[in-house]
């Protein structure tokens, strides 16, 4: 990927990284452990956008 990025495509990546982290722990209590993991995680080698 080039270093100069448009706004649209940073936005697009900026986007994506913040949806792929793991799920809070308050979250996992809440739910008294029902979801366990994120499952729409996503590994950057894997996985493209």
């Amino acid at each position: 990927m080039s270093s100069h990025k448009t706004f649209r495509i940073k936005r697009f990546l900026a986007k994506k990284l913040k949806q792929n982290r793991p799920i809070p722990q308050w979250i996992q209590m809440k739910t008294g452990n029902k979801i366990k993991y994120n499952s729409k995680r996503r590994h950057w080698r894997r996985t493209k956008l």
